[in-house]
């Protein structure tokens, strides 16, 4: 790229100014670091993840940047200045081969939430130890991450964009609407909403929409006889992004049960869109809405989880409470503030 560059000064500035203007166009392409980044994640073909949404979201922010950007689940002969892999376990062999074939670029690793959570594993810190930088999406990963690596680690949170939806998803206003948006895995514990079912009250008006793609062997078949067993939940399948935002934007609560969360990123959508969040108490959530956010509950508690439920459903105060404190947390996931983020991430590595 600089070659280009350099050819490009040779043809357009006169002879007997190339001298003094070479040295400073090269120093300021070098200042902005414009450079070929190859982005890697673990690949599901016809399934919306969160790994592919924040990959795509992370090449529309560099893009922006002036940089040119190549998405792929495989690292075997591609070459790039800059390689962002995202999930450092998962993506752990892929990391060594391009540590291998190019030796000469930069590496950064993002973390995801089972990375690090329950605990970082081995092979995490195999990618950690490869990496130039090491991202984390929420503040408390600090906490577990060895202390030899805190030099390498930058905070990034995943900026959202308000929708632009005009059409709401068609809601009975009579219920008291509950999205639940995340797929069928176990660290996603999605099945402890029909759980909870039984602890709410005979009059209870909750009704919950659980949007997900069944990623666990035999999740379908558990989903589909969970609808049929209780006529308060329902399971909508894999939706798309822009219909996932449809159903948050359109409900009353947004529902998070997450045994471990690296860093939902529907939490920055209910935010954005104004719908408050009832979520469990993990690093990764209380790492984005703080450990006073009175809508946590302790993982895996169906009961505590029905309490809350209950009191958002009946408690007018209490629900404004949350929608509140959500509207003041909408600043942390301002987009400004992530795209100014990867550009110093990326001026540090050059």
């Amino acid at each position: 790229m600089l070659l280009l560059v350099y050819c490009w000064i040779l043809c357009i500035i006169p002879s007997r100014t190339i001298l003094n203007s070479v040295s400073f166009v090269l120093s300021w392409v070098i200042t902005i670091g414009f450079m070929d980044v190859l982005i890697l994640y673990p690949v599901q073909t016809d399934v919306v993840t969160g790994n592919s949404c924040s990959a795509e979201q992370w090449a529309e922010i560099l893009m922006k940047l002036g940089h040119r950007v190549e998405l792929g689940g495989t690292a075997a002969g591609r070459r790039a200045e800059l390689l962002v892999a995202l999930n450092a376990e998962k993506m752990h062999g892929e990391i060594a081969v391009f540590s291998r074939e190019n030796p000469s670029s930069r590496i950064v690793v993002i973390l995801t939430g089972t990375d690090i959570y329950p605990e970082v594993s081995d092979v995490s810190l195999c990618s950690m130890e490869l990496a130039d930088r090491v991202v984390a999406l929420q503040k408390n990963a600090v906490k577990v991450i060895p202390e030899r690596f805190h030099e390498k680690l930058h905070v990034i949170v995943q900026s959202v964009e308000p929708t632009c939806i005009t059409t709401r998803w068609e809601m009975n206003p009579e219920k008291f609407n509950v999205a639940l948006v995340a797929n069928l895995r176990a660290v996603k514990d999605p099945f402890l909403t029909t759980r909870a079912l039984g602890y709410l009250p005979d009059k209870s008006m909750v009704y919950i929409r659980h949007a997900g793609f069944p990623l666990d062997c035999g999740s379908d078949v558990r989903a589909r006889q969970e609808s049929g067993l209780h006529s308060r939940y329902e399971w909508l399948g894999g939706l798309t992004t822009l219909q996932s935002r449809k159903l948050i934007s359109s409900s009353d609560v947004l529902l998070l049960t997450s045994k471990h969360e690296g860093a939902g990123r529907v939490i920055g959508e209910a935010i954005a869109d104004g719908t408050p969040i009832i979520a469990t108490r993990v690093e990764g959530i209380t790492g984005l809405v703080g450990n006073d956010y009175k809508g946590l509950f302790p993982a895996g508690d169906a009961e505590d989880l029905a309490a809350l439920l209950t009191r958002a459903e009946n408690d007018s105060l209490f629900l404004d409470e949350l929608t509140q404190s959500c509207r003041e947390l909408s600043p942390i996931f301002d987009p400004k503030t992530e795209v100014k983020a990867w550009e110093d991430l990326i001026a540090m590595l050059v």
